[in-house]
């Protein structure tokens, strides 16, 4: 992947020079020992990279932002901060375990919500490229492997594996304990729904006794399980010898039209309490996990005139994990100066979220070369693995 000179130069001494001994990068101690795990958050509806990580004193963003500007920002780098939200995240960065990517995106650019989704997560270079997905495709190359969604229907990304497992979340939270207590009874005369039933509700009241998290937090877009109860559950079926290596999220309501500043603030405090809730439940074996988080794509530089940001391209992507050689701010930033941008109106994308994929599957799940560029991802030769993501 070809990076102008200065960034990249930026680039590599943030790496410690890794990114410069090899293309594959060597497996990590738990990579070998083949219990590493891999979480794929996927935030449905464009999420705003630059709010979630404003340049630090970047006059092109405060011209294009102004109000909506971030300027109360935690400090990670001399050049960028974080939300203010996203407290966990920050103390996982001084941690070293979070490693934020600026200007990546898949390799659709343009911006309808439904192509770039497909094309994210069928890992071909456009949207209708594939019938099942890169998540999928990967479990079946991986012996022995199991892979869990936690989501409603199986989302395009996971399909294409027996071995890939579909978890529901619980009934809504706000269902009165009368109309449970009537379910019930349903549900106990078929012998194979009415285990499910105990399971759904016991894990309700486990999950949300162990997050804290209460009602005022909201619900998502499906009204049907927040972020934070979705990771948790994602860990709770990654613990073990004989666990999920791979799983699924999904969460919506990312689409910032209007009023964005109080509805991120919002997502972005369900985004970091996910980010908590994986890290407690997953417990030792956070130190064998990678979580990325991805979007669609980006959104506009400037705001529009609701208080919003409408669709863009470029974004911002998430590592994190005791597998995350992280504590710095990696990718190959291009600018917001008005020439830089693409099509005078978005951040130019720099990384191909396929890239971003293939690092981590080489090198924290030993996934070899020939499947990645063959089957996993078609026709994706040319995309080269970030490398230095990981520690060695």
């Amino acid at each position: 992947m070809t990076m102008p000179s200065i960034t990249r130069r930026r680039f590599l001494a943030a790496l410690g020079g890794s990114a410069m001994l090899t293309l594959w990068p060597g497996l990590s101690p738990a990579a070998s020992g083949g219990q590493t795990r891999l979480v794929v958050v996927v935030l449905r509806g464009a999420m705003d990279g630059l709010h979630l990580l404003p340049p630090r004193g970047d006059a092109d963003y405060l011209r294009a932002r102004g109000e909506l500007a971030v300027r109360d920002a935690l400090t990670l780098d001399g050049s960028f901060g974080l939300h203010p939200k996203m407290v966990f995240a920050h103390g996982l960065y001084r941690d070293k375990q979070l490693l934020p990517l600026v200007a990546v995106a898949p390799p659709y650019q343009r911006r309808s919500h439904f192509d770039a989704q497909d094309c994210l997560e069928n890992g071909t270079a456009a949207p209708g490229g594939a019938r099942d997905g890169w998540i999928g495709r990967c479990i079946q190359s991986m012996a022995a492997s199991e892979g869990v969604a936690i989501a409603q229907v199986m989302p395009l990304a996971m399909r294409g594996s027996e071995r890939a497992g579909l978890w529901s979340p619980p009934l809504p939270r706000d269902l009165p304990d009368t109309l449970m207590q009537q379910l019930q009874p349903l549900y106990a005369e078929d012998a194979r729904l009415a285990p499910v039933f105990a399971d759904a509700i016991e894990l309700a009241a486990t999950e949300h006794a162990a997050t804290g998290m209460g009602d005022a937090q909201g619900k998502n877009a499906r009204g049907a399980f927040r972020l934070p109860d979705a990771m948790a559950a994602a860990a709770k079926r990654m613990r073990g010898p004989d666990a999920a290596r791979i799983a699924f999220v999904e969460d919506s309501g990312w689409d910032t039209h209007r009023g964005q500043q109080l509805a991120l603030d919002r997502k972005f405090a369900e985004l970091d309490a996910g980010l908590r809730a994986m890290h407690d439940g997953l417990a030792d074996e956070w130190n064998r996990t990678v979580v990325v988080v991805v979007t669609e794509f980006g959104r506009t530089v400037a705001t529009n005139g609701s208080g919003g940001t409408d669709h863009g391209v470029g974004g911002v992507s998430l590592l994190a994990g005791g597998a995350v050689r992280g504590g710095r701010v990696g990718g190959d930033w291009p600018g917001l100066a008005s020439g830089a941008l693409l099509d005078g109106r978005d951040l130019r994308p720099t990384t191909d979220m396929r890239a971003l994929f293939k690092g981590l599957l080489a090198g924290h799940l030993a996934v070899p070369e020939s499947a990645l560029e063959t089957r996993i991802f078609p026709d994706s030769r040319t995309v080269r693995p970030l490398q230095g993501l990981l520690h060695a």
